[in-house]
């Protein structure tokens, strides 16, 4: 029996927050963005594995289709400025205003936000792109 892409991105997460390294699950969710193309968390998810295994364009690509899919996804957004400043793009700034503007209106989009960007800086203690991104959103 084949798995649904619904299942493969649930035992994705499950294996990322038991630990598991980006680049073991960077295939996994490939395959759940090839079969479920619209599905804006899988690319939202994808984009930070790609961030974390220092990858930025394959970041910005996948964090690009996340945000067209779903603009209102404050942590699309910060994976697309992430992506911007490590491959350096211009126009985050406004990616970020966007980002900060959701965060303010759903506490709960906010508070995951936060869980990821302390999750990204303890999985890479010196990642300055998501330190930046931090101080601008949070300070």
């Amino acid at each position: 029996m084949t798995e649904t892409a619904e299942s493969l991105f649930q035992s994705g997460v499950d294996r990322y927050q038991a630990g598991e390294e980006p680049d073991t699950l960077i295939p996994v969710f490939k395959e759940v963005c090839d079969r479920s193309p619209k599905n804006s968390s899988a690319w939202t998810c994808l984009a930070w594995l790609y961030l974390l295994a220092d990858k930025p364009n394959a970041a910005y690509k996948a964090a690009q289709k996340a945000v067209k899919l779903h603009p209102q996804d404050p942590q699309a957004r910060v994976n697309l400025s992430l992506a911007m400043l490590e491959s350096g793009q211009k126009g985050v700034r406004s990616h970020v205003e966007t980002a900060q503007q959701l965060m303010m209106v759903d506490s709960e989009l906010s508070k995951e936000v936060k869980g990821s960007i302390e999750d990204g800086l303890q999985r890479k203690p010196d990642w300055k792109s998501l330190q930046r991104i931090k101080s601008w959103l949070l300070d």
